[in-house]
């Protein structure tokens, strides 16, 4: 079984707060040792942070994870 990606953010604090939801709802997002550029916990890559699920929980991860930060965003 593989990983997909059911979203990217350029925010590492939407990805400090997606990652737990997506938990608390019973997905299994896929962790590194730190969230964004690695040794620079505090800032993401020039493409974002991507956040990744098993392949079969994806889509409706992706479903909340996309609701949840436009809830965030809207904040």
């Amino acid at each position: 079984m593989g990983v997909k990606t059911i979203i990217t953010v350029e925010d590492v604090a939407y990805a400090r707060v997606l990652i737990p939801a997506l938990k608390g709802h019973g997905f299994h997002p896929i962790e590194g040792t730190d969230i964004g550029v690695s040794g620079m916990g505090g800032m993401a890559g020039p493409g974002g942070i991507s956040i990744q699920v098993p392949e079969d929980e994806a889509d409706d991860a992706k479903i909340l994870a996309e609701a949840l930060l436009a809830d965030i965003m809207e904040k």
